[in-house]
């Protein structure tokens, strides 16, 4: 599978917040780490974490600067913009990394500082 084709589809995915769709892209024993979140692992388990996550925000979109490969590994830089119930905005930056097994993703971390993504936003 070509890597761009590939994470085209999943941020679009990621961006529509289609858990199903998201979902597909990984392998059934997957691990998922969102920052310094607990690591998820399995399909199901992680349908389930990424779920409540979209629930938490109104939307989402990706800005992707670089994609790199290396064999089986898979690194995606860029900027995300949150949308949050209220419709403020927070963006900042993430880095993605992958490992890839048979074309899907066997394990999935993202790096991005949303400590403030869920905090009150104060008037200003």
């Amino acid at each position: 599978m070509n890597s761009s084709f590939m994470v085209n589809g999943l941020f679009k995915a990621i961006d529509e917040m289609d858990v199903e769709v998201f979902c597909a892209f990984l392998a059934d024993d997957a691990s998922f780490k969102f920052g310094n979140s607990d690591t998820v692992t399995g399909k199901a388990a992680i349908k389930e974490y990424v779920a409540g996550f979209f629930s938490g925000i109104s939307g989402m979109s990706h800005t992707i600067d670089d994609i790199l490969t290396d064999g089986n590994i898979l690194s995606i830089r860029g900027e995300v913009t949150y949308i949050r119930k209220d419709s403020s905005r927070l963006t900042v930056p993430f880095a993605n990394y992958f490992k890839l097994e048979n074309e899907l993703i066997k394990s999935y971390q993202i790096y991005a500082d949303v400590s403030q993504l869920f905090a009150p936003v104060e008037a200003g």
